[in-house]
Order: C-alpha cells, then structure tokens, then sequence
C-alpha cells in the first residue's frame, strides 16, 4: 500500500483502532481508483509517481467524511483534476 493505516489515521486526525479495518479498505480501494483514472495497472508503476500518495489520500479522506452520502463522480473528478498530469492515454 503506497499509505499505511498509521499515516491515514494521521491525516485523517482518528486516534481508535476500531476504524483500521475501514481505513485500509478505503485505502486498497482508493488505490485501485487512483490507478484506473490514471489508466496504470501496474501498482509499482503507480507508487512511484510523485502525486500518487496525495492523490490516495485525497480519495480516502473524502470516502471518510463523506462516509453517508459520498458522490463517486465528485470524487472521480476530483481525483482526474489531479491526476491529469501522470494520466495514460491508453492502459
């Protein structure tokens, strides 16, 4: 995972371990999201790029505070806004 439970935990400001099940779904699924917006299916090739992490943190703290009423295409907008630069044009 290109974020650990403990940095997410971090950023998002939660102190108890009940969450940690919940958080590192988030952050498998955000990674996979990540990568299919920037149409790389190679997670190392992904992890290596400089806006990769922000990018998965961003996913995970909106399904986190938006946990009853997330809108999936906000967040893939979001995520494709700042994505754009490292975006294939093709898998």
């Amino acid at each position: 995972m290109i974020v650990s439970v403990d940095e997410m935990k971090n950023y998002l400001r939660v102190d108890a371990e009940e969450e940690n099940e919940l958080i590192e779904a988030w952050i498998r699924q955000a990674e996979q999201l990540c990568m299919d917006v920037t149409r790389i299916s190679d997670a190392n090739s992904f992890e290596v790029e400089p806006v990769a992490k922000i990018a998965v943190m961003y996913a995970v703290a909106y399904l986190y505070e938006h946990r009853e009423e997330s809108n999936h295409q906000e967040l893939v907008l979001g995520l494709r806004a700042l994505l754009f630069g490292i975006r294939r044009e093709e898998f």
